[in-house]
């Protein structure tokens, strides 16, 4: 038999009271496990913000520089 995972000590709660309770009880069960485990770095491979271009400088050759490597 499993323990149970709510137990009412005291008074008549309705079904929609314990509904309410449980998904805040879950929500802050999730916050914690959440907070617990620190993010790694992405990894540099991943990294996709070298794909962006950089921004085309207007004046004189502009357009021939915007095809050419840096």
């Amino acid at each position: 038999m499993e323990t149970p995972f709510l137990r009412v000590v005291r008074g008549e709660p309705t079904a929609e009271e314990l509904a309410a309770v449980v998904v805040v009880l879950q929500a802050r069960a999730a916050a914690a496990a959440g907070a617990a485990a620190p993010a790694e770095p992405p990894s540099a491979w991943r990294d996709r913000s070298r794909y962006v271009r950089r921004p085309l400088a207007p004046g004189p050759g502009a357009w021939r520089a915007s095809a050419l490597p840096r």
